[in-house]
């Protein structure tokens, strides 16, 4: 299933080619491993990963011990992770796909991550990504994952292609749909969930606020 604004994996696609494209996503965020071990303490032992990108997650995730199925709509980028995966010793199934229509069977996973994905795209992709993590998920599942907030110092900027989403021709990494959102707003998208953890956090460079969110499937 597509959408005529998710139309990020294309530009992702170009940039997991190259050495230094790759390079600011080759290490995996501490607390996402800080999530993932409390979901495998806790009996979770399936585990999926929504936009691996060159792996860094899905591979930590199946060092861990979990079983690991990471997608995404770059190519390139399930290439070097399967590459990278096979370096170490490790099974992980990596699969060229879409974050709208999930390879997963409903209930069958202890633990999903979508780190800096959803967002790309309009409100109704980022519904229909919801829909399908809710769908895959056990009850009881844990879900982490990252959004854009209005804080970011990008909100608003460029062309608004739909409520709340902005494509930035002048800015390389903009230049397909982002999808911004407030607190009021986000807790409505995850309506099916109980929030964990929610913080506005800046990443890299000053004012790229995102929203960081750790919830349960109800």
């Amino acid at each position: 299933m597509n959408h005529p604004l998710a139309t990020a994996a294309t530009d992702w696609d170009r940039r997991w080619q190259a050495e230094e494209g790759r390079a600011d996503w080759l290490k995996p965020e501490p607390e996402v491993i800080a999530a993932a071990e409390r979901s495998y303490n806790s009996g979770g032992r399936v585990a999926l990963d929504i936009g691996c990108g060159v792996g860094r997650h899905a591979i930590a995730l199946a060092s861990m011990g979990f079983q690991v199925t990471g997608i995404d709509g770059s190519d390139s980028g399930v290439a070097y992770a399967a590459n990278d995966a096979a370096r170490h010793g490790l099974a992980v199934d990596l699969r060229q796909g879409s974050m709208m229509s999930l390879p997963m069977a409903d209930a069958s996973c202890d633990y999903v991550l979508a780190w800096n994905v959803i967002y790309h795209g309009d409100r109704a992709v980022v519904d229909q990504c919801v829909a399908e993590i809710a769908r895959v998920l056990k009850p009881g599942g844990i879900y982490q994952g990252t959004m854009l907030s209005k804080r970011n110092v990008n909100f608003a900027v460029g062309r608004e292609v739909a409520p709340d989403t902005f494509v930035n021709e002048a800015v390389s990494d903009k230049s397909h749909p982002h999808f911004y959102c407030d607190a009021q707003a986000l807790v409505g998208i995850f309506k099916g969930f109980e929030l964990w953890s929610l913080a506005d956090r800046e990443h890299r460079q000053p004012g790229t606020y995102h929203w960081h969110l750790v919830a349960q499937r109800r």
